[in-house]
């Protein structure tokens, strides 16, 4: 057994020592008086905001278990690796080991946008509501990984305002930029051998605080890449999800900014190069081609490809330019430029496409502001207050939407509340705040 403290990148161990029919709860697509949208159950019965620690002031360690203690030099605390949760994915616990329930690269157990012959597996560790703030974690981590194998810890931290991007905390802890009141992890594991899966008896996280640079203010990140369809219906996306028929959400090939099953932490707001459709989706995937390649990030944050441009995916240099040989991380051929997988309802339904093409996307977690969830969609995006004017796109349900600031306009009898209020999103577009399930990140002021 391998004793180590290593990155969460998926670095072998060895090495190192409810899905909706379209229009099912939109905004009346007839465009005539609103009608009642069928709420989806289970994000009724089990809300995103549970799972993201939004609306919980601490985490419930008699649901799971999987926290502990504090000390004077930082806060201490061991990952309970009893798989107890729906959002684990293909792992299992037994005989004090976490393991890939199974190994087999198949379309059930990797990424169903990635298509590359790994089998992956992820425990999701609870919010750990912290004493006070800090902005650096660290993992240790036991673990063992033949070679073919891997095994690594992310963590993120809550910031009042949204979720920091996942990152690695290991040799080199992960620093936030700002202090973080709440830190969650999770453990990743891959194989591309059946016979050669990794192991893990044991990750212990620590928080403290240390001094960094304060941020420079930053602009919310939007770049031109090529979308391609996923389809896949039946297979599983990274977070667990099994992708049905005209499904809402999208890929990104980087676990950074994916989202934890039936939340909206990280959503992106994808729009034709026109301008005359849009859908905000939630990161529900991991691909195209690859899974370390956070391409709207700068260099220096930049897990892989450090050298290509901020917004330029790695598999668009290997195509158009022959970049690493033309070839993705796994060693295959790149056909297409690919920086982002759009679900066929988002690609049918919220953009009206009919072939892949370029398309504007924006990563909405690297901006600011208030955020108002849908809780029941995918909903009509409208050019104004009220069901009689043309629609523009979809959000998705799930999906976290920037809200600018708020109007009155025609009542709705919605999913959560019976309103006038409509919120305006960007580029002059409104959603019926009856189907919101809550705010948050600040105040919305009106208009």
């Amino acid at each position: 057994m391998l004793t180590v403290t290593l990155a969460g990148a998926l670095t072998p161990a060895v090495a190192t020592a409810a899905p909706h029919a379209p229009g099912r709860s939109a905004l009346d697509r007839s465009g005539s008086a609103p009608e009642r949208p069928v709420p989806d159950r289970a994000a009724l019965g089990r809300s995103a905001l549970d799972r993201s620690g939004l609306d919980r002031s601490a985490p419930d360690p008699s649901r799971s278990g999987r926290q502990s203690g504090t000390t004077a030099a930082g806060e201490r605390w061991s990952v309970d690796l009893t798989v107890v949760g729906g959002d684990d994915v293909n792992v299992r616990f037994g005989a004090g080991l976490l393991r890939l329930a199974d190994p087999r690269p198949t379309r059930r157990n990797r990424p169903a946008a990635l298509h590359a012959p790994v089998a992956e597996g992820v425990l999701l560790a609870p919010v750990r509501t912290l004493a006070g703030p800090v902005n650096r974690v660290r993992a240790a981590l036991t673990a063992e990984a033949p070679t073919g194998a891997a095994v690594g810890v992310q963590v993120r931290g809550w910031q009042g305002a949204g979720w920091t991007e996942w990152r690695e905390a290991g040799t080199a802890p992960t620093t936030f930029d700002r202090p973080v009141s709440r830190v969650q992890a999770r453990v990743l594991l891959t194989t591309r051998d059946a016979k050669a899966a990794a192991s893990v008896r044991a990750v212990q996280l620590t928080a403290d605080t240390v001094a960094v640079q304060k941020p420079a203010p930053t602009a919310v990140r939007s770049y031109r890449v090529f979308a391609t369809r996923e389809g896949e219906v039946g297979g599983v996306t990274a977070n667990g999800r099994t992708i049905q028929p005209r499904d809402h959400f999208v890929a990104l090939p980087s676990r950074r900014g994916l989202s934890p099953i039936d939340t909206g932490d990280y959503t992106v707001r994808v729009c034709t190069t026109s301008g005359s459709r849009c859908e905000y989706a939630p990161v529900w995937d991991v691909g195209p081609w690859n899974t370390r390649d956070d391409y709207w990030n700068p260099a220096a944050v930049r897990e892989n490809w450090k050298d290509l441009p901020q917004g330029r995916p790695e598999a668009q240099a290997a195509y158009q330019y022959g970049y690493h040989g033309g070839k993705d991380q796994f060693g295959r051929t790149v056909l297409n430029p690919a920086g982002i997988d759009l679900a066929d309802g988002t690609f049918w339904d919220g953009l009206l496409l009919t072939d892949n093409a370029w398309v504007d996307v924006t990563y909405l977690w690297t901006g600011t502001g208030p955020r108002g969830v849908i809780g029941s969609g995918p909903l009509n995006i409208r050019t104004g207050p009220g069901t009689s004017y043309p629609t523009r796109g979809l959000a998705a349900t799930h999906a976290n939407v920037p809200i600018q600031c708020y109007v009155k306009g025609q009542t709705v009898a919605g999913t959560y509340r019976t309103t006038n209020r409509w919120n305006r999103l960007a580029g002059g577009q409104y959603v019926s705040h009856a189907y919101v399930s809550t705010v948050y990140g600040g105040t919305v002021s009106p208009c």
